[in-house]
Protein backbone atom coordinates (compact mmCIF):
# COMPACT_ATOMS: atom_id res chain seq x y z
CA UNK A 1 0.00 0.00 0.00
CA UNK A 2 1.49 3.18 -0.76
CA UNK A 3 0.12 6.93 0.06
CA UNK A 4 0.47 9.19 -3.29
CA UNK A 5 -0.69 12.68 -4.11
CA UNK A 6 -4.03 12.63 -6.21
CA UNK A 7 -3.33 12.66 -9.89
CA UNK A 8 -5.76 13.17 -12.84
CA UNK A 9 -5.08 9.64 -13.72
CA UNK A 10 -6.87 7.87 -11.21
CA UNK A 11 -10.36 9.86 -12.20
CA UNK A 12 -10.97 7.11 -14.68
CA UNK A 13 -10.17 4.59 -11.79
CA UNK A 14 -12.31 6.88 -9.14
CA UNK A 15 -15.17 6.33 -11.53
CA UNK A 16 -14.76 2.43 -12.09
CA UNK A 17 -14.41 1.75 -8.65
CA UNK A 18 -15.67 4.87 -6.59
CA UNK A 19 -18.76 4.59 -4.74
CA UNK A 20 -21.21 2.50 -6.58
CA UNK A 21 -20.81 0.09 -3.57
CA UNK A 22 -24.04 0.28 -1.27
CA UNK A 23 -22.02 -0.01 1.89
CA UNK A 24 -19.33 2.48 0.93
CA UNK A 25 -21.84 4.86 -0.01
CA UNK A 26 -23.90 4.13 3.22
CA UNK A 27 -20.53 4.65 5.44
CA UNK A 28 -19.83 8.29 3.30
CA UNK A 29 -23.50 9.66 3.24
CA UNK A 30 -23.23 9.79 -0.51
CA UNK A 31 -26.33 9.69 -2.34
CA UNK A 32 -25.18 10.99 -5.40
CA UNK A 33 -23.44 9.88 -8.37
CA UNK A 34 -20.42 10.88 -10.22
CA UNK A 35 -19.61 11.33 -13.75
CA UNK A 36 -15.43 11.67 -14.98
CA UNK A 37 -15.96 15.14 -15.52
CA UNK A 38 -16.90 15.06 -11.86
CA UNK A 39 -13.82 13.20 -10.68
CA UNK A 40 -11.36 14.99 -13.13
CA UNK A 41 -12.84 18.37 -11.91
CA UNK A 42 -12.44 17.71 -8.12
CA UNK A 43 -8.93 16.44 -8.91
CA UNK A 44 -7.90 20.01 -10.36
CA UNK A 45 -9.73 21.45 -7.13
CA UNK A 46 -7.64 19.46 -5.10
CA UNK A 47 -4.32 19.61 -6.72
CA UNK A 48 -4.67 23.68 -6.69
CA UNK A 49 -6.38 23.74 -3.18
CA UNK A 50 -3.35 25.29 -0.39
CA UNK A 51 -5.74 24.24 2.11
CA UNK A 52 -6.13 20.83 1.57
CA UNK A 53 -4.00 17.74 2.19
CA UNK A 54 -5.15 14.79 0.26
CA UNK A 55 -3.83 11.43 -0.76
CA UNK A 56 -4.42 8.59 -2.50
CA UNK A 57 -4.22 5.08 -1.15
CA UNK A 58 -3.23 2.69 -3.86
CA UNK A 59 -1.67 -0.83 -4.52
CA UNK A 60 0.45 -1.64 -6.81
CA UNK A 61 -0.63 1.67 -8.69
CA UNK A 62 -4.49 1.06 -8.45
CA UNK A 63 -6.49 3.27 -6.58
CA UNK A 64 -8.28 1.99 -3.47
CA UNK A 65 -9.42 5.44 -2.38
CA UNK A 66 -8.49 8.50 -0.64
CA UNK A 67 -7.95 10.20 2.35
CA UNK A 68 -8.29 13.68 3.35
CA UNK A 69 -7.59 16.78 5.58
CA UNK A 70 -9.03 20.24 4.98
CA UNK A 71 -7.09 22.77 6.96
CA UNK A 72 -8.06 25.95 8.22
CA UNK A 73 -5.18 27.70 8.89
CA UNK A 74 -5.87 30.42 11.04
CA UNK A 75 -7.63 27.94 13.96
CA UNK A 76 -4.84 25.05 13.40
CA UNK A 77 -7.56 22.86 12.72
CA UNK A 78 -8.63 20.53 10.02
CA UNK A 79 -11.56 18.43 9.11
CA UNK A 80 -10.24 14.78 7.89
CA UNK A 81 -12.57 12.48 5.77
CA UNK A 82 -11.41 8.63 4.50
CA UNK A 83 -12.95 6.74 1.86
CA UNK A 84 -12.26 3.29 1.10
CA UNK A 85 -13.50 1.57 -1.75
CA UNK A 86 -11.48 -1.20 -1.82
CA UNK A 87 -8.70 -3.18 0.82
CA UNK A 88 -11.40 -3.12 3.29
CA UNK A 89 -9.38 -5.28 6.62
CA UNK A 90 -5.75 -5.04 5.52
CA UNK A 91 -5.10 -2.01 7.98
CA UNK A 92 -4.94 0.89 5.04
CA UNK A 93 -7.09 3.10 6.67
CA UNK A 94 -5.06 2.76 9.75
CA UNK A 95 -2.24 3.65 8.01
CA UNK A 96 -3.54 6.46 5.91
CA UNK A 97 -5.05 8.57 8.98
CA UNK A 98 -1.71 8.19 10.99
CA UNK A 99 -0.06 9.84 7.71
CA UNK A 100 -2.30 12.60 7.57
CA UNK A 101 -2.22 13.03 11.60
CA UNK A 102 1.76 13.24 11.38
CA UNK A 103 1.29 15.68 8.57
CA UNK A 104 -0.98 17.61 10.62
CA UNK A 105 0.43 17.52 13.65
CA UNK A 106 3.93 17.79 12.47
CA UNK A 107 4.60 19.79 9.12
CA UNK A 108 1.45 22.16 9.51
CA UNK A 109 1.59 22.48 13.19
CA UNK A 110 -2.02 21.84 13.58
CA UNK A 111 -3.38 21.61 16.56
CA UNK A 112 -6.62 20.06 16.34
CA UNK A 113 -8.41 17.43 13.70
CA UNK A 114 -11.66 16.27 13.61
CA UNK A 115 -14.46 13.88 11.65
CA UNK A 116 -17.65 12.80 11.74
CA UNK A 117 -18.70 9.24 11.71
CA UNK A 118 -22.08 7.70 11.16
CA UNK A 119 -23.27 5.81 14.48
CA UNK A 120 -23.52 2.37 12.53
CA UNK A 121 -20.29 2.65 10.77
CA UNK A 122 -18.31 0.29 14.31
CA UNK A 123 -15.54 -0.13 12.07
CA UNK A 124 -14.36 3.07 11.24
CA UNK A 125 -14.94 4.41 15.10
CA UNK A 126 -12.80 1.41 16.62
CA UNK A 127 -9.77 2.80 14.42
CA UNK A 128 -10.40 6.02 15.20
CA UNK A 129 -10.33 5.16 18.85
CA UNK A 130 -7.32 3.36 17.98
CA UNK A 131 -5.79 6.15 16.67
CA UNK A 132 -6.79 8.89 19.51
CA UNK A 133 -9.68 10.27 18.72
CA UNK A 134 -12.08 10.80 21.29
CA UNK A 135 -15.84 11.26 20.87
CA UNK A 136 -17.17 15.09 21.45
CA UNK A 137 -20.94 14.74 20.67
CA UNK A 138 -23.40 13.84 18.37
CA UNK A 139 -25.59 15.56 15.85
CA UNK A 140 -28.75 13.59 15.77
CA UNK A 141 -30.83 12.18 12.75
CA UNK A 142 -27.66 13.92 10.76
CA UNK A 143 -28.43 11.27 7.73
CA UNK A 144 -31.73 9.76 6.01
CA UNK A 145 -30.87 6.58 4.50
CA UNK A 146 -33.28 4.19 3.30
CA UNK A 147 -36.40 5.83 5.51
CA UNK A 148 -34.21 5.49 8.85
CA UNK A 149 -32.35 8.59 10.43
CA UNK A 150 -28.92 8.23 12.24
CA UNK A 151 -26.80 10.07 14.26
CA UNK A 152 -23.41 11.53 12.98
CA UNK A 153 -20.47 11.26 16.07
CA UNK A 154 -18.59 14.14 16.16
CA UNK A 155 -14.67 13.02 17.30
CA UNK A 156 -11.52 15.05 17.52
CA UNK A 157 -7.66 14.52 18.34
CA UNK A 158 -5.27 17.52 19.63
CA UNK A 159 -1.48 17.66 19.21
CA UNK A 160 -1.66 17.70 23.57
CA UNK A 161 -3.46 14.19 23.58
CA UNK A 162 -0.86 11.42 24.29
CA UNK A 163 -0.91 9.77 21.09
Amino acid sequence: MELVPLRPEFAPQMLAGGPKNDEVNRFTGTHGTFTLADYEAYIERTLNDPNRYTRAITEDGRFLGEVVLTINEHNRSAGLRIALWDGFGRGYGTIAIRHVLDHAFGERNLHRVDLEVYEFNDRAIHVYEKLGFREEGRLRDALLWDGEFYDAIVMSILSTDNI
